[in-house]
């Protein structure tokens, strides 16, 4: 199906949704497309193993997702999370419009400068609590907490090191275990 778009004006979720099902995440920043080739082993190895481990530890009144899906923080901008942890009541069928309590970005060499750069500054506006960015390849979990607005630096832990929080519930993470 051939979708005609109006060049030069920024894309909002509605254009999207008529977007093929192809393989491809196909997401929104400001009203740019931005699209991102399916996964590779690894790092839905590494996606699996978290979401597996989030899921062991939320409770009945949170839901932990895997992408695809949509995350509406705005109008034109519309982001897919590798996971994200909502409140149950918040989910809405197909799409999140309130902002998750935790978002994580699993790096890949197709995302490392969107899931650092422009993703990272749109969960910051947005108010999403914390923000998890994992990178298998060292293997590293980078733990964001929203400050003031802002996202600071909680914990950086590599390997066989083990990163303990009780937000939004409690959880232990060791990266090693999530690339093994």
């Amino acid at each position: 199906m051939a979708m005609a778009l109006q060049w030069g004006a920024p894309l909002t979720y509605a254009d999207l949704e008529g977007m093929p099902d192809d393989g491809h995440r196909y997401e929104l920043v400001d009203g740019v497309l931005v699209v991102t080739p399916a996964p590779g082993t690894a790092h839905q190895r590494c996606v699996a193993r978290l979401i597996a481990l989030l899921l062991a530890a939320a409770g009945a009144d949170h839901d932990v997702l895997g992408a695809p899906y949509d995350y509406l923080v705005g109008p034109t901008t519309l982001l897919q999370p590798d996971i994200l942890v909502a409140r149950r009541e918040d989910l809405g069928e197909a799409r999140l419009e309130r902002p998750p309590l935790l978002v994580v970005e699993v790096l890949s060499p197709s995302t490392r400068l969107t899931d650092l750069g422009t993703k990272r500054l749109a969960y910051e506006a947005a108010g999403v609590p914390a923000y998890w960015l994992v990178d298998p390849g060292e293997p590293r979990l980078t733990v964001l907490r929203l400050h003031d607005g802002r996202y600071v630096r909680e914990a950086e832990v590599v390997a066989d090191e083990r990163y303990q929080t009780g937000s939004p519930f409690n959880v232990a993470v060791m990266p090693s275990e999530l690339v093994r």
